[in-house]
């Protein structure tokens, strides 16, 4: 089995007793990783699942003494696919209200509500994990570093999704098409706020060629037929249901510094490479680098979550079309990266921005180094 890092961070703050919520998107193995914690737990573990009619037609709107009656000398209630349940965060605060001898796990394929409810409900009594693709620092402790590096080409096609790294490429392209088609948009789709499921497809299309470059949501909009703000909003919900994910610009000193610009990636190379239902092999590719890009900020946001490593993100771009592709602040300090898939000549980092930023950090990320910035370090 691979190792989750969310195991080790979940095992070490069990013995507070206090909830542990499991986010992310489906099929990433929220529900493994809590079997794995668990199966050494006491044998009374209480198993529910929102995805059961029968059990989400229970557990919605449940009274406190119906709870009482199910759960009743459990040490252990695992609460699968929460989301789904009407008014969840009521009856999560119920249970660690009432039962204060019961571990409570709760996963959650979407943000959307569970998250709203569970911060509204157990303020203070709760501890979130969002869980996401396998990592390359997980496979790598899995299988070996020389074995996965010689499949990093395979990853920036395929990505990391569990099922997908543990098939062979005609098997990855059905899964990652099926997830791409509707699967993992499951609960998205069962909004209302989503009006038109097609125009949700024609934007992650859009998105999703853009990989890389500034989005402009009235461009964007003016393409797939839509306004810029049923644009926007559907945005904010794929990135609720950690589909993709923002990075906004960094404007602070320069007058010719670009605002209010973002990017937008995806959480995972092979679900971006499947809405366009392109898996050709990277020689024949012109995305190569913008693939890179996207692997090594993938796997940089995963070592920040699991890792607590608290920072800003952004990219800087200028009027004049200087850019650099990723910059973190910590501390006060900016760090600056810039990402090359060919390293063939030395990079030069803007002089405007050295002006602008004095005491930043700079680094070039390639093919030679990137291992560190993705989390892996010598044992």
């Amino acid at each position: 089995m691979i190792e989750r890092i969310q195991t080790q961070n979940i095992q070490r703050w069990l013995a507070d007793k206090k909830a542990v919520i499991v986010i992310g998107p489906r099929q990433v193995g929220k529900t493994t990783l809590v079997r794995q914690i668990t199966q050494n737990a006491p044998k009374s573990t209480l198993w529910l699942t929102g995805d059961d009619p029968e059990t989400r037609n229970l557990l919605s709107n449940i009274s406190l003494a119906r709870l009482q009656l199910l759960i009743h000398q459990q040490d252990v209630v695992v609460i699968d696919e929460a989301q789904r349940i009407v008014n969840a965060g009521l009856m999560l605060k119920l249970i660690t209200d009432h039962f204060p001898q019961v571990q409570l796990f709760v996963t959650g394929s979407s943000s959307l509500d569970i998250a709203a409810q569970t911060k509204e409900n157990l303020t203070g009594r709760k501890l979130e994990y969002p869980l996401f693709p396998i990592s390359f620092v997980e496979m790598c402790r899995y299988h070996g570093y020389a074995t996965e590096l010689s499949l990093l080409e395979q990853r920036m096609l395929y990505g990391y999704y569990p099922d997908v790294v543990q098939n062979n490429d005609a098997r990855a392209q059905r899964i990652l098409n099926e997830l791409s088609d509707g699967l993992m948009y499951k609960d998205l789709l069962s909004l209302d706020q989503i009006k038109k499921p097609a125009l949700l497809v024609k934007l992650l299309q859009a998105l999703a060629l853009q990989l890389g470059s500034e989005v402009s949501y009235t461009e964007v909009a003016q393409l797939i037929g839509a306004d810029p703000a049923t644009v926007e909003k559907y945005i904010d919900l794929l990135e609720q249901s950690f589909v993709l994910f923002r990075l906004p610009a960094l404007s602070r000193n320069a007058r010719n510094e670009i605002k209010k610009g973002r990017k937008i990636y995806f959480y995972d190379n092979g679900i971006r490479n499947a809405i366009l239902k392109n898996f050709a092999p990277l020689s024949l590719r012109t995305d190569t680098g913008a693939l890179w890009e996207n692997f090594l900020l993938a796997e940089r946001f995963k070592r920040n979550v699991y890792s607590e490593y608290f920072c800003n993100a952004y990219f800087w771009r200028t009027t004049t079309q200087q850019e650099i592709d990723y910059i973190e602040e910590a501390n006060g300090v900016l760090h600056a990266f810039e990402f090359k898939w060919q390293a063939k000549k030395p990079v030069k980092f803007p002089a405007a921005f050295l002006d602008a930023y004095p005491n930043s950090v700079t680094e070039v990320i390639d093919r030679s180094n990137f291992e560190s910035f993705v989390g892996l370090e010598p044992v």
